[in-house]
């Protein structure tokens, strides 16, 4: 038995292990010892075998074990539809159909094929309906896991953004605990004399400490924003990763503000004449960060929205598939 401390405490791999455990007792009871009745559980034990397997941070980057795991599950709902007696195939009919109105949008064919189908036949599936109940539910399957790619194709483009925001900050960093005079943020007003982050002089903390300002401020708002944000089942974090983009980005944006009002881009600001005004600024130009990856959350729910599962509703799936 494996050490399943770390590996399952991922709630994808928890609902797939039990979803692999309602199928497989539902393949026992179709097994006839037949070609697809094989094929399923071999489909069916390399979903085991991916769910449970140990995670890594490749795998959690290419997203190998997520596809593969429903890649086969979803083979194995597919065969279980061939092997399904004719007695108990008329209640998949609303299953295949919700998964269809889920993942197909309005005018795929045979989603509406389906649907005048069933609708025909007071929601259940014929015989004579098989095929076209398999090409379909192969059809919203995959769909679905295109849903799932383009998911962590759009997670993965947001952590490199964080990570080479994190390179910038620290680059920062060190140019100026090195060179204190290379990044100058000290401000020496004609009235009031030199100030600085730090004293009266550029030290080689003063980056440091306006980058935390801008830092601290960010994840301020970052957490006054979390109440946009919405959870979701997908098995890709991607609320915590649009979170975690603030904070290096508060860092950058509050030591390039205040380059920018010592160099008079910024209309209307003189020069500071005092360590809390500079410091004052600097967290206005860290929180100032949300105006910019507001845009990117607003792209993160709108794809998350296109991922869509049961737990989502079919009523809720129709309307973001046919918006009208």
């Amino acid at each position: 038995m494996q050490d399943v401390a770390g590996e399952k405490a991922f709630s994808w791999r928890q609902r797939a292990l039990a979803y692999i455990a309602e199928l497989q007792s539902q393949l026992d009871g179709y097994d006839d010892g037949s070609a697809p009745a094989r094929g399923a559980q071999r489909h069916l034990d390399a979903a085991r075998e991916a769910a449970a397997g140990r995670a890594s941070l490749r795998g959690a980057w290419s997203g190998l074990a997520v596809d593969r795991t429903w890649a086969n599950i979803n083979k194995v709902e597919v065969a279980l539809l061939k092997l399904l007696p004719e007695a108990e195939l008329p209640w998949w009919g609303s299953d295949v159909l919700a998964r269809a109105l889920q993942h197909l949008g309005p005018q795929d064919p045979r989603r509406t094929k389906l649907e005048e189908h069933l609708r025909g036949q007071d929601g259940k599936l014929s015989p004579q309906d098989r095929t076209l109940a398999v090409i379909t539910l192969q059809a919203a399957n995959i769909a679905a896991q295109q849903e799932k790619v383009r998911l962590r194709s759009f997670r993965n483009t947001i952590l490199i953004s964080t990570f080479v925001l994190i390179a910038v900050a620290a680059a920062l960093l060190v140019v100026g605990a090195i060179h204190p005079h290379a990044i100058n943020l000290c401000f020496d007003d004609p009235k009031a004399g030199p100030a600085c982050p730090i004293g009266l002089t550029p030290t080689a903390w003063d980056v440091a400490i306006v980058e935390l300002i801008g830092l601290s401020a960010a994840s301020l708002v970052g957490a006054i924003g979390l109440r946009h944000i919405h959870g979701t089942s997908a098995p890709y974090t991607l609320p915590i990763v649009l979170a975690l983009l603030k904070l290096p980005a508060g860092a950058v944006s509050a030591v390039i503000g205040l380059m920018l009002i010592q160099a008079r881009f910024v209309p209307g600001l003189s020069d500071l004449d005092s360590r809390a005004q500079i410091l004052g600024w600097a967290a206005i130009f860290g929180a100032a960060q949300q105006l910019i990856t507001r845009l990117v959350d607003e792209q993160g729910q709108n794809v998350l929205s296109n991922v869509r599962d049961a737990s989502r509703g079919v009523g809720r799936a129709a309307e973001a598939t046919n918006p009208d």
